[in-house]
């Protein structure tokens, strides 16, 4: 469990260096051990898929803390979070305290573990108040159950993506008083490159080119949302499943346009103002970084135009 008083040995220097190997994360696993350590709570502000989960697991990992998940919804109601009794129970032994059925966040308190909230900003306000409360006062009352304290250790670990505004709503001021903020941005070619290399085995050559096509997805002038490196990740994947089933080489031309098609459209999100479709742009950034298709002069009718269907 964290203690408020800190590291007493040399076993959190081993827990800090368990939570570095998140590739390319060292500062960031720096910084919320030290929160986590300190007492404060904390939350992680990013784009999907730069690791926000990944690094809190190896963190409340390598110190052996208890970890409760909740996924952040519309319909994250305080019952939810807090936890009910049992309505058949109810009827026959009345409102008694070993008939509760404790939620994410009483699970975290009475354990002295972590509560990781994942898309905080999409959680109803009367929601957010309940965290509010348990994360100053360290302790909240339940109707019919009472008091419940937290236990040393417990801590608020919330993760948001601050871009996204469909479905969201505006974080309060008193939150952002109660928390640590870490800004997570997407990692560096070289880390996104490793990421993909510990998923999937490909020609390093060929891999570091499918995450610069990832990487351009979010700068294109028609992309409002780009692809995080779970693009890359799966569109070497599925390469090297559509090479086998095509009895040809992974680094295929037609085979990676086909992969990122299926892998990048889904994820990109394009400007109201763009007349395209995601697999046009797509299209665009992969012969921007793959080249024209180096058999397309084998692929044309008499006349010299392009075979249909073959772009």
């Amino acid at each position: 469990m964290v203690n408020n008083s800190g590291p007493a040995s040399g076993a959190s220097q081993t827990h800090l260096r368990d939570a570095r190997e998140v590739v390319g994360r060292g500062a960031e696993a720096e910084v919320l051990e030290a929160a986590l350590i300190s007492g404060a709570h904390v939350l992680l502000e990013g784009p999907p898929g730069t690791g926000k989960s990944t690094l809190l697991r190896s963190v409340a990992g390598g110190r052996e803390i208890p970890f409760v998940m909740v996924e952040g919804t519309a319909e994250l109601t305080p019952a939810r979070l807090i936890g009910h009794f049992d309505p058949a129970l109810v009827l026959s032994k009345g409102y008694v305290p070993d008939i509760f059925e404790d939620g994410p966040l009483l699970d975290a308190m009475r354990t002295g573990g972590l509560l990781y909230v994942e898309e905080l900003n999409r959680i109803p306000e009367e929601t957010i108040n309940v965290l509010l409360t348990a994360m100053s006062e360290l302790e909240i009352t339940v109707p019919r159950l009472g008091r419940v304290a937290a236990q040393p250790g417990f801590r608020l670990v919330a993760a948001m993506n601050p871009f996204d505004a469909v479905g969201t709503a505006r974080v309060s001021a008193a939150l952002y008083d109660r928390t640590c903020r870490i800004s997570m941005d997407y990692q560096p070619a070289e880390a996104e490159q490793q990421i993909v290399s510990l998923q999937v085995r490909v020609d390093p050559d060929w891999r570091a080119k499918v995450v610069a096509l990832v990487r351009s997805t979010r700068e294109h002038p028609d992309i409002r949302f780009g692809s995080s490196v779970r693009g890359a990740i799966d569109i070497c994947r599925l390469a090297v499943e559509l090479a086998r089933m095509r009895r040809t080489r992974t680094d295929d031309w037609q085979v990676g346009l086909a992969a990122a098609k299926a892998s990048l459209s889904g994820r990109i999100r394009l400007h109201d103002a763009c007349t395209r479709t995601p697999e046009q742009v797509v299209t665009d950034l992969y012969v921007g970084v793959f080249g024209e298709d180096p058999a397309a002069d084998d692929r044309t009718d008499p006349d010299g135009k392009a075979v249909p269907g073959e772009r």
